[in-house]
Protein backbone atom coordinates (compact mmCIF):
# COMPACT_ATOMS: atom_id res chain seq x y z
CA UNK A 1 0.00 0.00 0.00
CA UNK A 2 1.32 3.43 -0.95
CA UNK A 3 1.20 6.06 1.77
CA UNK A 4 -0.63 9.37 1.71
CA UNK A 5 0.78 12.82 2.38
CA UNK A 6 -1.53 14.87 4.62
CA UNK A 7 -1.55 18.60 5.37
CA UNK A 8 -3.70 20.60 7.76
CA UNK A 9 -4.54 24.00 6.25
CA UNK A 10 -5.63 26.74 8.64
CA UNK A 11 -7.87 29.41 7.13
CA UNK A 12 -9.52 31.11 10.14
CA UNK A 13 -9.36 31.57 13.89
CA UNK A 14 -11.52 32.87 16.73
CA UNK A 15 -9.66 34.15 19.74
CA UNK A 16 -12.55 35.69 21.70
CA UNK A 17 -13.90 32.36 22.91
CA UNK A 18 -13.87 30.96 26.46
CA UNK A 19 -13.67 27.42 27.82
CA UNK A 20 -17.42 27.43 28.37
CA UNK A 21 -17.75 27.57 24.57
CA UNK A 22 -15.67 24.40 24.22
CA UNK A 23 -16.54 22.07 27.10
CA UNK A 24 -19.65 21.01 28.96
CA UNK A 25 -19.39 21.23 32.78
CA UNK A 26 -15.97 22.90 32.74
CA UNK A 27 -14.95 24.37 36.09
CA UNK A 28 -12.96 27.19 34.46
CA UNK A 29 -15.62 28.25 32.00
CA UNK A 30 -14.54 31.93 31.83
CA UNK A 31 -10.90 31.19 30.89
CA UNK A 32 -10.03 32.20 27.28
CA UNK A 33 -9.99 29.30 24.84
CA UNK A 34 -9.22 30.12 21.17
CA UNK A 35 -10.21 27.98 18.19
CA UNK A 36 -8.59 27.41 14.78
CA UNK A 37 -10.39 26.38 11.59
CA UNK A 38 -8.92 23.86 9.16
CA UNK A 39 -9.25 21.99 5.91
CA UNK A 40 -7.15 18.91 5.23
CA UNK A 41 -5.52 17.90 1.95
CA UNK A 42 -4.60 14.29 1.15
CA UNK A 43 -2.12 13.69 -1.67
CA UNK A 44 -0.62 10.55 -3.20
CA UNK A 45 1.14 11.10 -6.48
CA UNK A 46 -1.39 12.75 -8.79
CA UNK A 47 -4.31 11.88 -6.48
CA UNK A 48 -5.81 14.60 -4.30
CA UNK A 49 -8.68 14.44 -1.83
CA UNK A 50 -9.85 17.50 0.06
CA UNK A 51 -11.43 16.93 3.45
CA UNK A 52 -13.90 19.76 4.09
CA UNK A 53 -13.87 23.14 2.38
CA UNK A 54 -13.93 25.90 4.98
CA UNK A 55 -16.16 28.92 4.40
CA UNK A 56 -15.87 32.06 2.31
CA UNK A 57 -15.98 35.83 2.84
CA UNK A 58 -19.74 36.02 2.34
CA UNK A 59 -20.33 33.51 5.12
CA UNK A 60 -17.74 35.26 7.27
CA UNK A 61 -19.64 38.55 6.97
CA UNK A 62 -23.01 36.89 7.54
CA UNK A 63 -21.88 35.26 10.79
CA UNK A 64 -19.45 38.03 11.78
CA UNK A 65 -16.71 35.43 12.02
CA UNK A 66 -13.85 36.74 9.84
CA UNK A 67 -11.54 34.38 7.98
CA UNK A 68 -7.81 34.87 7.59
CA UNK A 69 -7.93 33.92 3.91
CA UNK A 70 -10.19 32.49 1.26
CA UNK A 71 -10.01 28.66 1.25
CA UNK A 72 -8.68 28.71 -2.32
CA UNK A 73 -5.83 31.03 -1.34
CA UNK A 74 -5.13 28.92 1.74
CA UNK A 75 -4.59 25.84 -0.45
CA UNK A 76 -2.45 27.63 -3.05
CA UNK A 77 0.95 27.01 -1.35
CA UNK A 78 0.29 23.28 -1.83
CA UNK A 79 -0.01 23.82 -5.57
CA UNK A 80 -3.76 23.28 -5.58
CA UNK A 81 -5.98 24.83 -8.22
CA UNK A 82 -9.65 24.56 -7.09
CA UNK A 83 -10.75 23.07 -10.42
CA UNK A 84 -8.28 20.20 -9.87
CA UNK A 85 -10.16 18.98 -6.82
CA UNK A 86 -12.45 16.17 -7.95
CA UNK A 87 -13.09 14.48 -4.59
CA UNK A 88 -14.20 16.16 -1.36
CA UNK A 89 -14.95 14.24 1.82
CA UNK A 90 -17.51 16.30 3.74
CA UNK A 91 -17.20 15.35 7.40
CA UNK A 92 -20.50 17.11 8.10
CA UNK A 93 -22.54 19.99 6.71
CA UNK A 94 -21.94 22.70 9.33
CA UNK A 95 -21.05 26.07 7.79
CA UNK A 96 -17.35 25.95 8.65
CA UNK A 97 -16.87 22.56 6.98
CA UNK A 98 -19.20 22.84 3.98
CA UNK A 99 -19.29 26.60 3.43
CA UNK A 100 -16.81 26.43 0.56
CA UNK A 101 -18.37 23.62 -1.47
CA UNK A 102 -19.18 26.01 -4.31
CA UNK A 103 -15.51 26.96 -4.57
CA UNK A 104 -14.66 23.48 -5.89
CA UNK A 105 -17.05 23.09 -8.83
CA UNK A 106 -15.66 19.81 -10.18
CA UNK A 107 -15.75 17.88 -6.92
CA UNK A 108 -17.79 14.82 -6.11
CA UNK A 109 -18.86 14.89 -2.47
CA UNK A 110 -18.54 11.94 -0.08
CA UNK A 111 -21.17 12.27 2.65
CA UNK A 112 -23.02 10.16 5.17
CA UNK A 113 -26.67 9.68 4.23
CA UNK A 114 -27.59 10.38 7.87
CA UNK A 115 -26.06 13.85 7.57
CA UNK A 116 -28.15 14.80 4.56
CA UNK A 117 -31.28 13.47 6.26
CA UNK A 118 -30.44 15.43 9.41
CA UNK A 119 -29.72 18.70 7.59
CA UNK A 120 -32.95 18.54 5.57
CA UNK A 121 -35.28 16.89 8.10
CA UNK A 122 -37.47 17.89 11.01
CA UNK A 123 -34.53 18.50 13.36
CA UNK A 124 -33.98 21.74 11.47
CA UNK A 125 -37.27 23.03 12.90
CA UNK A 126 -35.26 23.70 16.08
CA UNK A 127 -33.22 26.90 15.89
CA UNK A 128 -30.55 25.54 18.24
CA UNK A 129 -29.86 22.55 15.99
CA UNK A 130 -30.20 24.63 12.82
CA UNK A 131 -27.73 27.31 13.94
CA UNK A 132 -24.49 25.70 12.62
CA UNK A 133 -26.02 25.08 9.17
CA UNK A 134 -26.53 27.53 6.32
CA UNK A 135 -29.30 26.85 3.81
CA UNK A 136 -27.21 27.78 0.76
CA UNK A 137 -24.63 25.14 1.65
CA UNK A 138 -27.31 22.48 1.94
CA UNK A 139 -28.79 23.62 -1.39
CA UNK A 140 -25.35 23.33 -3.00
CA UNK A 141 -25.16 19.74 -1.75
CA UNK A 142 -28.59 18.98 -3.18
CA UNK A 143 -27.59 20.48 -6.54
CA UNK A 144 -24.50 18.27 -6.60
CA UNK A 145 -26.72 15.30 -5.77
CA UNK A 146 -29.01 16.03 -8.70
CA UNK A 147 -25.92 16.31 -10.92
CA UNK A 148 -24.72 12.87 -9.86
CA UNK A 149 -21.84 14.26 -7.82
CA UNK A 150 -22.64 12.97 -4.33
CA UNK A 151 -21.65 9.55 -3.03
CA UNK A 152 -23.68 8.60 0.03
CA UNK A 153 -22.59 6.18 2.75
CA UNK A 154 -24.27 4.43 5.63
CA UNK A 155 -21.49 3.94 8.15
CA UNK A 156 -17.88 2.96 7.58
CA UNK A 157 -16.47 2.70 4.05
CA UNK A 158 -13.27 2.82 2.03
CA UNK A 159 -13.06 5.81 -0.32
CA UNK A 160 -9.85 4.66 -2.01
CA UNK A 161 -6.95 2.47 -0.96
CA UNK A 162 -5.64 3.88 2.33
CA UNK A 163 -8.52 6.30 3.01
CA UNK A 164 -11.55 5.22 5.04
CA UNK A 165 -14.50 7.07 6.56
CA UNK A 166 -16.20 6.25 9.85
CA UNK A 167 -19.60 7.57 10.95
CA UNK A 168 -19.44 8.84 14.52
CA UNK A 169 -22.29 11.30 14.96
CA UNK A 170 -22.70 13.16 18.23
CA UNK A 171 -21.88 16.71 17.19
CA UNK A 172 -24.00 16.28 14.06
CA UNK A 173 -26.10 13.26 13.13
CA UNK A 174 -23.93 12.12 10.22
CA UNK A 175 -20.53 13.38 11.34
CA UNK A 176 -17.70 11.21 9.99
CA UNK A 177 -14.01 10.96 10.78
CA UNK A 178 -11.39 10.16 8.13
CA UNK A 179 -8.64 7.57 8.59
CA UNK A 180 -5.57 7.81 6.35
CA UNK A 181 -2.65 5.41 5.87
CA UNK A 182 0.62 7.32 6.32
CA UNK A 183 4.28 6.49 6.92
CA UNK A 184 3.63 7.17 10.63
CA UNK A 185 0.68 4.73 10.75
CA UNK A 186 -3.07 5.19 10.58
CA UNK A 187 -3.76 8.90 11.01
CA UNK A 188 -7.27 9.95 12.05
CA UNK A 189 -8.70 13.31 11.05
CA UNK A 190 -11.27 13.61 13.80
CA UNK A 191 -12.93 16.72 12.44
CA UNK A 192 -15.57 17.65 15.02
CA UNK A 193 -15.67 14.23 16.65
CA UNK A 194 -13.07 15.99 18.80
CA UNK A 195 -12.75 19.73 18.39
CA UNK A 196 -9.81 19.79 20.81
CA UNK A 197 -7.34 17.27 22.22
CA UNK A 198 -8.92 17.84 25.60
CA UNK A 199 -12.33 16.67 24.37
CA UNK A 200 -11.23 13.06 23.96
CA UNK A 201 -8.33 13.04 26.41
CA UNK A 202 -10.52 14.05 29.35
CA UNK A 203 -13.86 12.90 27.87
CA UNK A 204 -15.30 16.44 28.01
CA UNK A 205 -18.05 16.89 25.40
CA UNK A 206 -18.33 19.89 23.14
CA UNK A 207 -21.52 21.95 23.78
CA UNK A 208 -22.95 21.77 20.25
CA UNK A 209 -24.32 18.23 20.27
CA UNK A 210 -27.31 16.34 18.90
CA UNK A 211 -26.54 13.03 20.68
CA UNK A 212 -24.32 13.12 23.76
CA UNK A 213 -23.83 9.36 23.97
CA UNK A 214 -22.69 9.19 20.36
CA UNK A 215 -20.21 11.97 21.05
CA UNK A 216 -18.79 10.20 24.10
CA UNK A 217 -18.65 6.84 22.30
CA UNK A 218 -16.93 8.63 19.43
CA UNK A 219 -13.95 9.50 21.62
CA UNK A 220 -13.36 5.77 22.08
CA UNK A 221 -13.79 5.14 18.36
CA UNK A 222 -11.09 7.66 17.50
CA UNK A 223 -8.64 5.88 19.79
CA UNK A 224 -9.45 2.52 18.18
CA UNK A 225 -9.03 3.83 14.64
CA UNK A 226 -5.64 5.54 15.09
CA UNK A 227 -2.36 3.62 15.26
CA UNK A 228 -1.58 5.74 18.34
CA UNK A 229 -3.29 8.57 20.19
CA UNK A 230 -0.63 10.96 18.86
CA UNK A 231 -2.06 10.38 15.36
CA UNK A 232 -5.52 11.72 16.23
CA UNK A 233 -5.88 15.20 14.76
CA UNK A 234 -8.69 17.26 16.35
CA UNK A 235 -10.76 19.52 14.16
CA UNK A 236 -10.16 22.93 15.74
CA UNK A 237 -7.28 22.80 18.23
CA UNK A 238 -4.59 25.52 17.85
CA UNK A 239 -2.12 22.98 19.28
CA UNK A 240 -2.16 21.19 15.92
CA UNK A 241 -0.11 24.06 14.48
CA UNK A 242 2.47 23.59 17.23
CA UNK A 243 2.65 19.82 17.44
CA UNK A 244 3.21 18.96 13.77
CA UNK A 245 6.04 19.94 11.39
CA UNK A 246 5.71 23.08 9.31
CA UNK A 247 4.38 22.90 5.78
CA UNK A 248 5.13 25.18 2.79
CA UNK A 249 3.52 28.20 4.47
CA UNK A 250 3.04 29.38 8.05
CA UNK A 251 -0.67 28.45 8.00
CA UNK A 252 0.01 24.83 6.94
CA UNK A 253 1.45 21.88 8.87
CA UNK A 254 2.31 18.40 7.64
CA UNK A 255 0.63 15.53 9.51
CA UNK A 256 1.72 12.31 7.82
CA UNK A 257 5.17 12.09 9.46
CA UNK A 258 3.64 12.29 12.93
CA UNK A 259 4.20 14.83 15.68
CA UNK A 260 7.39 16.78 16.24
CA UNK A 261 9.85 15.17 18.62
Amino acid sequence: MEFWEVHAVKYAERNERIRGDSFIFDERHEVPHPMDYFMWLLQRGEQMILVDTGYDEEEARSRQRPILMDPRAALAPLGVVPEQITEVIVTHLHYDHAGGLHLFPNARLHLQEAEMSYATGSCMCHETLRMPFTANHICETIKRHYSGKVAFYNGDAEIVDGVTIHQIGGHSRGLQAVRVKTTAGWLVLASDAAHFYENYETRKPFPIVVDLKDMLDGFETLLKLASSSSLIVPGHDPLVMQRFPAGPSDHIVRLDHGRRE
